[in-house]
């Protein structure tokens, strides 16, 4: 069984954007909203990861210079 890549955050987001965009032309049917709207909120969440990690990195590396 092939190993799932990770995804990128750029990979994420564009997905996000591709969601919200068929969302606001109605090409969702109604059977496919539960599904898109919990896929979203998968991306959202890692999106949100992802931006705290860097956050918390960069604080590290500014910390240490100030150190």
């Amino acid at each position: 069984m092939p190993q799932k890549k990770e995804l990128s955050y750029a990979e994420a987001m564009a997905e996000l954007e591709s969601i919200v965009t068929k969302l606001q032309n109605n090409e969702y049917e109604i059977d496919e909203l539960q599904k898109c709207t919990a896929r979203s909120l998968e991306l959202l969440k890692f999106c949100k990861s992802k931006l705290f990690e860097t956050d918390e990195a960069l604080q590290k590396i500014l910390n240490e210079l100030n150190d």
